[in-house]
């Protein structure tokens, strides 16, 4: 047994008869779809349901699992008290799912647990399920602001949990679509929202999983989705499995995407081995780009890469250009992985004898000891894009008006607090505002105006 099945379903509060009190009306041909998708779970009998909820607490780099041994909860906050629930865990699935994560330092588990309650991301879907098929346990968890591959490497994982505690799972991917397809909407109109519904409800209803991966993030953060991490989680779980989809409905009349659909697993298929396709892929696309790095990015490469796999600081090569090796400089070395930050760590002025051996010590650094991000992963490494940023002496500057975002990085100082941000950052338009991320850095109050304020260039080497 493993991952027999499937439903992508939303949650609307609105659709539960008890919160709804008639306006549920509005959206029946979603109501008759969920009562189709909780059939088809109750058809397939499974011995636990695994479902992803957006509401569930969200953290940005490290994926919910819920603790404890049941929980229970209702709709009192939609003014539907009486309608509650209360559920089991699988505990033995939940732990064993940990154990595999833990067993490759996959960020995710029980810590961080706000509320035991159930929330109405489970409850929606439950509340048509419990209807026609109650005896079943759960696992429940949430999104993350990890990368979309890392949401369908959990997948593969529970998947792989499933089967070897020969469990009979369905998954129940709990997710709205876009919350901006009409101006009478709840969040307005964005042109971008129907594009959103569009787009995903045909990857959905087609099985085209591995273009789940190319979602742009503007696109998602634009249409205001909530569903999409979870629908990934999802696809992850399906990964090296045939399937049969029906697409039940899509409805936008409450200015929010409603999408149901129905999967159907129909045993191992090593063509849809999505993420092994993704991988080899961006193995292409970085030795091209390897092929195009300077000195001072590859020797930031190849520091990261021997010491993750091999735990060995390299000893500086003799090859390098004549600057790496006479001149001093701090130095940045920052790592982006998806298109998102992954780490970066430097130094404002020189700590070692020579640029190349700053370089070598804030690669490290960046890898391994940014407090924001988990150590870098050997199954990593050809994922990363890497620039290093050498930087000219600061300066000290009397005012915000001889600052210019694109051009300088600024130096925030307050006592003993002093927080730095790069210049031309993605992101970044204003001085105002690289002057308050700064300032966030240091732990000083934005608000603070007396601080010292200096400024830099920096030469930045980039692919």
């Amino acid at each position: 047994m493993a991952i027999v099945g499937g439903i992508m379903v939303p949650h609307p509060p609105l659709i539960v008869p008890e919160v709804g009190r008639g306006e549920e009306r509005v959206i029946t041909e979603t109501t008759r779809a969920y009562e189709k998708a909780a059939e088809f779970v109750a058809e397939l009998k499974p011995d636990t349901i695994v479902l992803s909820s957006p509401h569930v607490v969200m953290y940005g780099d490290y994926l919910h699992i819920c603790p404890g041994d049941s929980a229970g909860g209702d709709l009192r906050k939609f003014n539907a008290p009486e309608a509650g629930m209360n559920v089991d865990y699988d505990t033995a699935l939940r732990d064993r799912i940990i154990e595999l994560c833990d067993e490759v330092s996959f960020p995710a588990g029980t810590m961080g647990e706000r509320s035991p309650e159930l929330d109405h991301g489970t409850m929606v879907p439950l509340y048509f399920i419990l209807k026609k098929y109650s005896d079943f346990k759960l696992v429940r968890l949430g999104i993350s602001g990890i990368s979309m591959t890392e949401h369908y490497r959990l997948g593969m994982m529970i998947k792989k949990a499933a089967s070897e505690l020969d469990r009979r799972v369905v998954y129940v991917a709990s997710g709205d679509l876009s919350h901006k397809l009409q101006a009478s909407g709840p969040y307005g109109f964005d042109p971008r929202g129907p594009e959103y519904d569009e787009k995903i409800m045909d990857v959905m209803g087609s099985g085209d999983f591995d273009r789940l991966f190319d979602f742009d993030p503007a696109l998602l953060e634009d249409a205001a989705e909530c569903g999409h991490r979870s629908f990934v989680i999802m696809a992850g779980a399906f990964d090296r499995t045939g399937l049969k989809i029906e697409k039940l409905s899509h409805q936008d009349v409450t200015g929010v995407g409603y999408g149901i659909c129905t999967f159907l697993a129909e045993g191992e298929d090593d063509s849809r081995a999505f993420m092994d396709k993704w991988y080899m892929d961006q193995q292409n696309k970085m030795e091209m780009r390897k092929k195009a790095e300077d000195a001072y990015i590859s020797l930031a490469r190849n520091t990261i890469e021997t010491y993750i796999r091999e735990g060995r600081v390299i000893k500086t090569p003799s090859s390098l250009p004549e600057e790496m090796l006479s001149k001093r400089a701090g130095a940045f070395v920052s790592l982006h992985k998806e298109g998102a930050l992954r780490g970066c760590i430097g130094t404002i002025l020189p700590v070692c004898d020579n640029i190349a051996e700053e370089i070598i010590n804030n690669a490290i650094s960046a890898s391994t000891r940014d407090p924001r991000f988990s150590r870098v992963r050997p199954d990593e490494l050809p994922l990363l894009e890497i620039s290093v940023d050498i930087l000219d002496d600061p300066e000290e500057i009397d005012s915000e008006d001889e600052l210019d975002v694109k051009r300088y990085g600024v130096i925030v100082t307050k006592g003993m607090k002093r927080g730095l941000l790069l210049p031309n950052l993605e992101g970044v338009d204003t001085v105002e505002e690289q002057i308050a991320i700064a300032k966030q850095k240091a732990g000083i109050p934005v608000s603070d105006k007396d601080v010292r304020l200096e400024r830099f260039e920096v030469t930045r080497h980039e692919v």
